[in-house]
């Protein structure tokens, strides 16, 4: 018996397959693989899948079998299909606290920036903080309260950071920015913990240990972890 999948099996792969990306498409589960913007074309590619699969089994039963064709697919090649089971059942975490240590701060400087509100207090991405408070001396940063959210990473002396992984296509590319953190910090923190931290803009700086990379500081005066949101990922500023 031939050891290659016939159209049938192979029909019921493409399927399996195109359902497990739909899957990810229509859930937040994509949002572990690649950044949000490419979602339609998740839910298009899937489409695309289901429709060749369809089309494979509509094409097995007009052609006219030949004499000697095996007719049953080796059963070991069902196996194929346990990856895409896995990744609807196993969702794997984020990246986290380790990645962010042992990569430098992907942090560059802007084309320009987005007009704030002129008063009153501001909910800002880790990013975008960074870059204002880097790039652009913090204007319009000063003397308001402001709020980040990220999980908690530790550099070599056990000083927190706090961190966004930021994407340019998907979990591959992911790179860090980094916010180190000063003021009422909690005195025990523990990596990759989600945090909302509440201070003010500071001036200070330092300089990312594994590529030397700009590091702003924010002063905090509360802080409170916080359940990790749906999209871990920061595509807007994180490089």
């Amino acid at each position: 018996m031939s050891t290659r999948l016939n159209g049938q099996a192979q029909a019921a792969l493409l399927f399996l397959l195109g359902a497990t990306v739909l899957h990810a498409g229509l859930t937040d589960l994509h949002l572990r693989y690649v950044k949000a913007g490419l979602r339609p074309l998740l839910l298009l590619s899937g489409a695309v899948l289901i429709a060749t699969a369809a089309a494979t089994v509509w094409h097995e039963r007009r052609r006219p079998p030949h004499p000697g064709e095996p007719h049953r697919e080796p059963r070991v090649s069902w196996l194929l299909a346990l990856p895409l089971f896995a990744l609807i059942l196993v969702a794997p975490p984020a990246l986290g606290s380790y990645s962010a240590t042992h990569t430098g701060t992907a942090l560059q400087k802007p084309l320009g920036f987005p007009d704030l509100p002129a008063r009153g207090p501001l909910r800002l991405g880790v990013g975008e903080y960074a870059a204002r408070a880097v790039y652009d001396d913090g204007r319009h940063l000063r003397d308001r309260p402001l709020t980040l959210t990220g999980f908690v990473a530790m550099n070599g002396t056990g000083a927190p950071y706090l961190v966004r992984m930021g994407l340019n296509c998907c979990a591959a590319d992911a790179q860090p920015v980094k916010v180190a953190l000063t003021g009422a910090i909690p005195p025990v923190l523990r990596p990759d913990t989600w945090l909302e931290v509440t201070g003010t803009y500071t001036p200070r700086r330092t300089k990312d240990p594994v590529n030397d990379g700009p590091v702003p500081y924010f002063e905090v005066t509360r802080a409170a972890p916080v359940p990790a949101p749906s999209d871990p990922y920061d595509g807007a500023w994180g490089g």
